[in-house]
């Protein structure tokens, strides 16, 4: 049981749902007035580091065959 809670592809669907919401909060944020440009680009950067983790474990789950 504790294996599924760490396993590769639960960590790879927590990823994206916690992606999808600073995706969310980046939106929300963008529209505000006055725009704060430091907590933005800090959503951006910590997005970003998201997105290369997800990438780096889906190739790990699903390698791509050699041409």
């Amino acid at each position: 049981m504790q294996e599924n809670l760490h396993s590769p592809h639960r960590q790879l669907i927590e990823l994206r749902i916690e992606h999808a919401d600073l995706d969310n909060m980046i939106d929300r944020m963008a529209e505000q007035s006055p725009l704060d440009e430091l907590s933005l680009r800090r959503l951006k950067k910590r997005r970003l580091l998201l997105r290369d983790r997800i990438e780096r474990l889906e190739a790990l789950l699903d390698p791509k065959e050699p041409a």
